[in-house]
């Protein structure tokens, strides 16, 4: 039974590279069944399914299209795929509310009346537009989508170290400006 499995799994897969029709789906109706659970059971929301199941299918056909060998059996191989993205919607949703505390942490200090919270968030707004670009880009990267350096420096095409660097200045600058906007009374 696994065999005749395995079996129309890796039809499933040739469909893939073949005519482009829709009646090429690389996932039969049990994969796809299969995947929505393994999302599912990773903890994906309901609305999010279809978008996990597509991105499945669109990592088979992308395997399929670059002549990679077939996996022998293409629902495991959906599932473990599915896993995956499961782990990276909760990887992603961390990153997004430990980017709200910290907006949140911003916008309200604990010790801050709301006069003195908007006239901080005003000097820190004017500090990030007196940067340069190259320095507000990383400082907004690091502190405020929370990647890190070796995130950036990938991203950006650029070495760690000048990641590091621009960050230095960037903060010291920025110091500099609040420090200067305190004893001014802003």
């Amino acid at each position: 039974m696994l065999r005749g499995g395995a079996r129309r799994d890796q039809g499933a897969y040739a469909g893939a590279g073949g005519t482009g029709g829709t009646e090429d789906d690389p996932l039969d109706a049990a994969q796809e069944r299969r995947v929505r659970a393994v999302l599912a059971l990773g903890g994906v929301p309901q609305a999010d399914l279809p978008d996990g199941v597509q991105q499945v299918r669109l990592r088979l056909l992308e395997r399929a299209a670059s002549g990679r060998e077939a996996p022998r059996d293409v629902s495991a191989w959906a599932a473990v795929v599915a896993s995956n993205l499961a782990m990276d919607w909760h990887r992603a949703k961390r990153r997004q509310e430990r980017l709200g505390e910290r907006l949140a942490a911003l916008r309200e200090p604990a010790h801050a009346s709301g006069e003195e919270t908007s006239l901080l968030s005003l000097a820190v707004a004017q500090g990030l537009d007196d940067l340069p670009d190259t320095q507000r880009q990383v400082l907004v990267l690091r502190f405020f989508a929370d990647l890190p350096v070796r995130g950036i420096a990938d991203e950006l095409g650029i070495p760690e170290g000048t990641v590091k660097s621009r960050l230095h200045t960037a903060v010291r600058a920025l110091r500099a400006r609040l420090h200067e906007d305190e004893h001014e009374g802003v």
